[in-house]
């Protein structure tokens, strides 16, 4: 059994874990105004080309409302294209463009690397851990 202040001490070190995976990235999204929720965009834009908006808004487990603004502000900057799906043109697919692609990719790559570092750090069997913990972590909320 877990006592509370080792899952007190837990939380604290996913907060500070978060904060280093992610000041890079903010730091860059932070010269342009932006934050995370652009980062998350590019992403999974990026990781699935010509995804639908309605299928991005559930991996993201977020409304319209959330992302238009960011989504917006990506696409007139020419870090999005959209266009609509070959089946059915009332669906828009979203795509980034080359810029985008460099973007997502200037945002992603520092924390790649820390991946890479602390996952050869800690060795195979811890890396197995906390894919096992991230896992059943990201599945409460699916």
């Amino acid at each position: 059994m877990t006592t509370k202040r080792a899952l007190s001490e837990a939380q604290e070190l996913l907060f500070y874990a978060y904060r280093a995976f992610t000041a890079a990235p903010d730091a860059l999204l932070d010269q342009r105004g932006w934050n995370r929720v652009h980062h998350r965009l590019l992403h999974f834009i990026g990781r699935d080309p010509g995804i639908a908006v309605n299928e991005l808004l559930e991996k993201l487990g977020v409304s319209k409302q959330a992302v238009h603004g960011p989504l917006k502000a990506l696409v007139e900057a020419g870090l999005v294209e959209t266009a609509p799906d070959a089946e059915d043109r009332r669906v828009k697919c979203l795509s980034l463009t080359e810029a985008g692609a460099q973007l997502e990719s200037a945002l992603s790559s520092p924390q790649f690397a820390m991946l890479g570092e602390v996952f050869a750090q800690c060795g195979p069997q811890a890396v197995q851990g906390w894919e096992a913990v991230m896992k059943a972590m990201a599945k409460r909320i699916s």
